[in-house]
């Protein structure tokens, strides 16, 4: 019985030293595309001096029974006909003070189609998956994207 007493006041004494891994972003991501399931590309994401996420494309993965594309063909303005590795395409996130595993006041870009979409993502619970939701103005886009982590 003393053990026991022993064993759980030393768990708690320990519990305020232990602590949570705190979600993060910065890593390379696969991007997967919602339509097919095959990985499109890898993403560097790395934290900018002001705490906001950047995340540039570092490979581009050729998808079966369709041209790959290596420039931002689409895109408008100075991004027209951009190269894809090197092309920013997660700006602008921020992790939420009230939910770490969401991440908010970002913006996605597209480089198929060349749109950039407000978005917001979430991290599921092992801090490897994270799904993107995108937004014109108020309107939620109808699907979601997933990026695994991969390293």
């Amino acid at each position: 019985m003393n053990t026991k007493i022993i064993v759980t006041t030393l768990l708690l004494l320990a519990c305020p030293f232990i602590q949570a891994q705190v979600p993060d972003l910065v890593g390379t991501w696969k991007t997967i595309d919602d339509k097919t399931g095959y990985a499109r590309a890898e993403v560097l994401i790395s934290q900018q001096q002001n705490g906001t996420y950047l995340g540039k494309i570092v490979k581009v993965h050729g998808v079966p029974n369709q041209t790959a594309i290596d420039h931002c063909e689409k895109c408008k303005g100075s991004l027209k006909n951009a190269p894809l590795i090197g092309l920013a395409i997660l700006t602008g996130f921020k992790q939420n003070p009230k939910n770490k595993n969401e991440f908010i006041e970002g913006h996605i870009l597209d480089p198929l189609s060349g749109h950039s979409y407000q978005s917001k993502g979430h991290l599921n619970t092992r801090g490897n998956v994270l799904t993107l939701r995108g937004f014109i103005g108020t309107s939620l886009l109808g699907r979601a994207v997933s990026w695994i982590k991969t390293e």
